[in-house]
């Protein structure tokens, strides 16, 4: 148990750190911040969700007492918590066997876990996304002018007054910038805290601390009432005002979401190519050197979503068996 704590307490020591970099201002601080929730979920994974918390408590009072209250509560609420709950949902599992005695004096058997769905873990990453980004523009203000308002001044603080007034269009730019800023923070949060926890078991799996099996990526599938709360979110974007913010927050993390289940459905429609590999490498290359086709795979998880594809697919051409 005390080097339970002791770890616990490292990795939030590491996290704090990780997090208060920000304040430097260099360029490795960014990755650093956004890298924060790594300690904390590794000791979950490893450790127990218990760790994590004993962890983020320290390090939450640590940047408390030496930055104030407003560093302790968004480390809490934008490190933490995510961290925590992520590695207790990862290693959240039900027996799918009673497990009984087969009564000749054996020991019993040992039931088969059936593991939290990655599709859940996905949403509730989308959940922990808006709602860290809905905390953030809050801070700027109540109302959409108001936030509107606080992005600009940033946003014209960054360019400096000389190259705000020098560039063509300038206005139509930044007023373009401060639209979509509140969708790809959102996109941002999304994108760190799957890869944070993505990070975090492939580290615990190697060292052999994953304590459940490495889950089939391909299959994750978010629930079915995603579809509607997507479409619910679609439709409030037109209301306007703070809530028509709120909800392009809310539309960005979903659509991220579907994003990545339209990778898990790429993979299982190419399991019977030969050349199979290729294809994937490809595909990734040219959306890291293009960006846009992304949302060919929104499209694709959203159809997936839909007509169930992937389901088709595996009923009709099962996979082939791998060679002995």
């Amino acid at each position: 148990m005390i080097a339970i704590v002791l770890i616990a307490i490292a990795a939030g020591s590491a996290s704090a750190l990780m997090f208060a970099s920000i304040i430097s201002g260099a360029l490795i601080s960014l990755l650093l911040f956004y890298l924060a929730p790594l300690p904390l979920m590794v000791v979950a994974l490893g450790w127990g969700p218990l760790g994590a918390t004993v962890g983020g408590i320290v390090a939450a009072i640590g940047l408390g007492a030496i930055f104030g209250l407003p560093y302790c509560i968004a480390f809490a609420v934008t490190v933490a918590l995510p961290a925590w709950w992520l590695g207790h949902l990862a290693l959240l599992g039900r027996p799918m066997t009673s497990g009984v005695s087969p009564g000749n004096g054996a020991s019993p058997v040992a039931p088969d876990l059936e593991w939290y769905p990655v599709g859940r873990i996905l949403l509730w990453i989308s959940g922990f996304a808006a709602l860290t980004t809905m905390a953030a523009l809050l801070t700027l203000g109540t109302d959409a002018a108001a936030i509107a308002g606080a992005l600009r001044r940033g946003l014209l603080r960054m360019l400096g007054p000389r190259e705000a007034s020098s560039t063509d269009g300038a206005e139509q730019w930044i007023d373009a910038v401060v639209t979509i800023a509140p969708a790809a923070a959102a996109i941002v949060a999304m994108m760190t805290l799957t890869l944070n926890l993505w990070l975090a078991a492939k580290i615990t799996a190697t060292s052999g601390r994953l304590h459940r099996p490495w889950p089939d990526l391909k299959s994750a599938a978010l629930p079915p009432m995603t579809l509607v709360a997507l479409c619910a979110a679609i439709a409030f974007c037109f209301t306007g005002g703070l809530l028509a913010i709120l909800a392009l927050i809310v539309t960005a993390a979903l659509m991220v979401a579907y994003g990545l289940t339209g990778f898990a459905v790429l993979h299982t429609l190419t399991l019977a190519l030969k050349s199979r590999a290729l294809w994937l490498g490809c595909t990734y290359a040219i959306m890291v050197v293009f960006g846009w086709p992304v949302l060919a795979m929104v499209v694709l998880g959203l159809a997936d979503a839909i007509f169930g594809f992937r389901q088709r697919y595996l009923r009709g051409r099962p996979p082939p068996l791998p060679a002995s």
